[in-house]
């Protein structure tokens, strides 16, 4: 396609964008539900045709070399079918939101004054690899009233044509626009220079993948960008401290899956507490194969464990998110040391203490500046699923309109109403 057709193309694609978009927004909830419900039933029925087309990516990407972690990503196996259908059903059941009228208040003017939650509009939607966030993306988006322009990665090109062409199928059977949801048909990378340049049609910009694809639209975009750039997070074992939940805890945040962006990447322990913790936690670190990238005290202590992969930390290890079997680990003299460090390193996405001490708990819950802040839990609890928003269709890192898990409630904002009985400003 050629550069003046492209960006025709993404124009049209706009446009419908957003004449749907006005006709999502005023839709019954009902019809938005059940569009949703009839997606979940197309995607179960579909599995042996999907199969096939998730096939010919496989097969492409296998042959381009792409790595197995890659590969694995791109697979629409039935139990990823199952999930996103599941999924589609639980957004079904959620309250609408949408029309929602809160914190109406008389003023002595005699008007009475309160803010209406309404869709967002039109998102922008630029992910990588797996093709199950199209189903994601597409039934956030009919649960909030917006519309959406999704441009997946080129390697799940034909799985996200799959799914984009049952979403349609869906909003048809109920009464909505098939173009409530759009798939950016081409591979061609110039399509996202456009898509994040199109204010009059595209209100918010949502990237998911990796730090450089988000760095680029962060950058290049002319619209709002919903986004996080690293998940640096941390695990702070405080003193006073229950060690064998910290033990749990800890293991849960690092190990239960390497590559999300909320698994812990940096452990702090209070120095109260080292000597007990940290030889425990490195037997259980030296059985999975996890390297520790320590300062001299924590390393100290860790080099006595049989087994244990111990190396000494830099300066840039403190701000690293490895997305794989490693992890820094740092002894501080306590709670203020312990804040300091999480707001300097950090990446500000979902950081946890683990203590017994209340008024530790609360300060941490205070003055730590993160999208996420948790006492006695796993940092892999910070996901829209696990949240009860039903689905997320990214976290946010940022401080404006949505931050953390972004759900429904992120896909909408709020406009202020104000009711009369024919007053006027004296």
């Amino acid at each position: 396609m050629n550069a003046v057709n492209l960006a025709e193309t993404m124009q049209a694609l706009g446009a419908q964008a957003r004449q749907a978009a006005a006709r999502m927004a005023r839709s019954p909830a009902a019809r938005r539900n059940q569009a949703l419900r009839r997606l979940a039933v197309l995607l179960r029925e579909s599995g042996s045709a999907l199969a096939l087309d998730n096939a010919r990516d496989l097969e492409r990407a296998t042959a381009a070399g792409l790595s197995a972690p890659m590969i694995d990503r791109l697979r629409l196996t039935p139990q990823v079918l199952d999930t996103v259908a599941q999924g589609c059903e639980q957004l079904a059941a959620m309250p609408d939101i949408i029309g929602e009228i809160v914190g109406m208040k008389q003023q002595p003017s005699g008007i009475r004054v309160g803010q209406m939650r309404v869709p967002i509009g039109v998102f922008g939607m630029v992910f990588e690899s797996r093709p199950n966030v199209t189903i994601e993306a597409a039934s956030l988006s009919i649960k909030s009233g917006n519309a959406c322009i999704l441009r997946g990665g080129s390697e799940a090109i034909e799985s996200n044509k799959a799914l984009a062409r049952l979403v349609a199928q869906a909003l048809e059977h109920a009464g909505l626009p098939a173009d409530a949801v759009q798939l950016v048909q081409t591979t061609d990378r110039e399509a996202v220079g456009h898509l994040i340049a199109m204010p009059q049609f595209v209100d918010v910009i949502i990237p998911r993948g990796g730090k450089g694809l988000i760095e680029r639209i962060s950058r290049d975009a002319k619209v709002p960008v919903i986004k996080h750039l690293d998940g640096n997070c941390h695990t702070y074992v405080d003193d006073p401290c229950d060690l064998d939940m910290a033990l749990r805890v800890t293991d849960n945040a690092k190990t239960q899956k390497y590559s999300p962006c909320n698994a812990s990447e940096g452990l702090l322990v209070a120095r109260g507490v080292a000597a007990q913790f940290l030889p425990r936690l490195g037997a259980v670190f030296a059985a999975k194969g996890v390297e520790m990238r320590c300062d001299a005290e924590a390393g100290a202590l860790l080099r006595t464990v049989a087994g244990a992969r111990v190396v000494d930390a830099t300066e840039q290890d403190w701000f690293e998110e490895y997305l794989a079997p490693i992890i820094s680990i740092k002894v501080v003299s306590g709670l203020d040391e312990a804040i300091e460090h999480v707001n300097h390193y950090g990446s500000h996405h979902t950081d946890a203490i683990l203590t017994r001490d209340h008024v530790h708990a609360q300060r941490f819950l205070r003055e730590v500046d993160s999208a996420s802040v948790m006492v006695n839990a796993s940092t892999r609890f910070a996901d829209g699923f696990e949240y009860g928003l039903g689905a997320e269709i990214g976290i946010s890192t940022d401080k404006f309109h949505a931050r953390g898990p972004v759900g429904i409630e992120g896909l909408t904002s709020l406009k202020w109403i104000v009711l009369g009985d024919g007053e006027v400003r004296g």
